[in-house]
């Protein structure tokens, strides 16, 4: 099978580049190589290549900036998939593409299914959504994974940041009214291979298990390194940000394990399996 991967330098991508089958075909592409918010070069690219199957890992994912950038923010996470899509359809590839809970507002109160109405509160979420409905217009064949509060190797994350600052902080406040489940790339990454070997399409939330708040998940991180930093709960208030935030938004992944014949890993061990591959569990902060 012949893969055309977009996005290649970001966070979601570094996992697929270790986890793709070695017996398939692949065309690792970023910016550079690739703009998705070009329709001319997307069309040029996959018409050359000719993929059965096309993995998008392009996005803007500043959520805070997107307020202020919208039109970078649409062009990106709304025109490019469109651009995918399209050139998909034209050559009968499959196009995988990865969406958000930031689509839901948070009020449910229980774990949104693929089947909730979306109602986003910031414009991210907004640009995630319509690269969701473009992408549902222009080509069949897709499949469309919402998960949420990334973290893994090749970019920046939270995981990340709470380290730094237990380097040199006796306390840290975190926030501790905004519940969703963390997710390491890695899982995310193994489970949507997974779909992709079972012909699954459609949408599909793959998130790791459980749920928490970023005071929770701080708390964790905090506890598997052996960080003497005390983590104070607060609420968002605290800390006001550009970007409205949904206060719950987890995502149900029952569809995910029904396909997949298992439940995705807890995540607090996938966050241990993460640090101790880092080499943090001593709470040493490898470079």
């Amino acid at each position: 099978m012949k893969v055309l991967l977009t996005g290649s330098k970001g966070m979601l991508a570094h996992a697929f580049l270790k986890k793709i089958p070695k017996e398939w075909e692949l065309l690792a592409t970023d910016i550079e190589d690739l703009d998705i918010t070009n329709p001319v070069l997307v069309e040029k690219k996959i018409q050359q290549f000719q993929p059965d199957l096309i993995i998008n890992c392009a996005a803007y994912t500043k959520v805070d900036d997107s307020e202020t950038n919208k039109e970078l923010a649409f062009s990106v996470n709304g025109a490019g998939p469109a651009n995918l899509a399209r050139a998909a359809a034209q050559i009968g590839a499959q196009l995988v593409h990865f969406s958000t809970d930031y689509i839901f507002d948070g009020t449910k109160g229980t774990p949104y299914t693929e089947e909730d109405k979306p109602h986003p509160l910031n414009v991210y979420g907004a640009s995630k959504l319509e690269g969701e409905r473009h992408i549902r217009k222009n080509v069949n064949n897709h499949l469309i994974i919402r998960t949420q509060w990334l973290y893994g190797e090749g970019g920046p994350n939270f995981v990340k940041t709470i380290l730094e600052l237990a380097k040199d902080r006796e306390s840290i406040k975190v926030v501790d009214d905004q519940r969703g489940s963390p997710t390491w790339t890695e899982d995310l990454s193994d489970a949507s291979i997974e779909l992709i070997k079972h012909h699954c399409a459609g949408t599909f939330h793959v998130v790791n298990s459980g749920e928490c708040s970023w005071y929770g998940f701080a708390c964790q991180i905090i506890k598997e390194t052996g960080h003497k930093t005390k983590v104070i709960p607060c609420a968002s208030t605290e800390f006001p940000r550009p970007a409205r935030r949904p206060a719950y938004s987890v995502l149900s992944t029952e569809k995910a394990k029904v396909l997949l014949g298992r439940p995705i890993p807890a995540w607090p061990i996938a966050i241990g399996s993460f640090l101790k591959e880092r080499g943090e569990i001593q709470g040493l902060l490898r470079a």
